[in-house]
């Protein structure tokens, strides 16, 4: 199943546009991977600025091309990431955080992927890792960096609530047959470069879904390509999401929103040199459903 990608605007403070592939009508999630956004490459004329938000229910997971982003939460991080380093944030019952791209960098690139936390893990407390060591392999024209889980034996440090994978994966010209565990669901989403995954040549920010059963993905490069690799195990339960909470109930949902719009204690608070917060959109007139 072939996934384009959506034009998004990030905030009302910034230029910047990514482009989104997951959630989809067609395509809720990969695994426990919920949520796909690739960003850039674009020039820092204007910086990347996302104040104060909150999350719950889920985990966030920032990876750069290029560029530097200050990443600060409220449980007292305050965590400068760069190309080749992970940012891994734990939202549990509740956390917020704020974004801001650094100088120094031309060109800003990456992408951010949420995890939906297993209902008996929603309410763990929050917590944040920054992790610069990686586990890296290299094979046949075909270099892997492992972000999250473990792929041809080589297992990241990042903590993870379910079965999960995470890689980037940087392939010269040539045919590629990647090896997966066939009993996860996958997804293969361009990053830059030429292509072609199951006869088709996809697009950059296009994704391309496997489902269970597959243990070796072929892909024809004919200009060195970046991509990025996420599986996981099928979720045995439906999940919430709206804005940036997750949970299983509406009541999960509104009650998460009016706490945070209350700026109530769950969320937490810290200072940062962005300013402000984001409040939640009101709700819509209807009883959200998990799905």
């Amino acid at each position: 199943m072939r996934i384009e990608p959506r034009r998004v605007k990030l905030t009302t403070r910034t230029s910047i546009e990514i482009s989104r592939t997951i959630p989809h009508a067609r395509l809720k999630t990969i695994g426990a991977w919920c949520f796909i956004d690739h960003f850039g490459p674009t020039e820092q004329t204007k910086p990347m600025v996302v104040a104060a938000h909150p999350h719950s229910g889920l985990q966030t997971v920032t990876w750069l091309f290029e560029g530097h982003i200050e990443h600060r939460d409220s449980v007292g991080s305050v965590q400068l990431i760069t190309p080749g380093q992970v940012n891994l944030m734990t939202a549990g019952k509740g956390i917020s955080h704020s974004e801001l791209s650094m100088e120094g960098a031309k060109w800003f690139h990456g992408v951010q992927l949420w995890v939906a936390l297993p209902k008996q893990s929603l309410d763990i407390d929050p917590f944040f890792e920054h992790i610069e060591q990686l586990p890296r392999l290299e094979m046949q024209g075909l270099r892997a960096t492992v972000l999250v889980g473990e792929f041809m034996g080589h297992a990241a440090m990042a903590k993870t609530f379910s079965p999960l994978l995470g890689v980037e994966l940087v392939l010269e010209p040539g045919t590629h047959k990647i090896p997966v565990d066939a009993g996860m669901e996958h997804g293969l989403m361009l990053v830059a470069g030429e292509v072609v995954v199951a006869g088709q040549g996809m697009e950059t920010s296009s994704l391309h879904y496997f489902e269970v059963g597959e243990s070796e993905l072929e892909v024809i490069v004919s200009k060195a390509a970046t991509m990025m690799l996420l599986g996981g195990e099928p979720l045995q339960e439906k999940i919430l999401m709206w804005w940036n909470f997750i949970g299983r109930t509406h009541e999960d949902i509104a009650t998460a929103r009016s706490q945070w719009n209350k700026r109530e204690a769950r969320f937490g608070s810290f200072e940062d040199n962005v300013g402000g917060w984001i409040p939640a959109p009101d709700l819509p007139n209807i009883n959200l459903k998990p799905r």
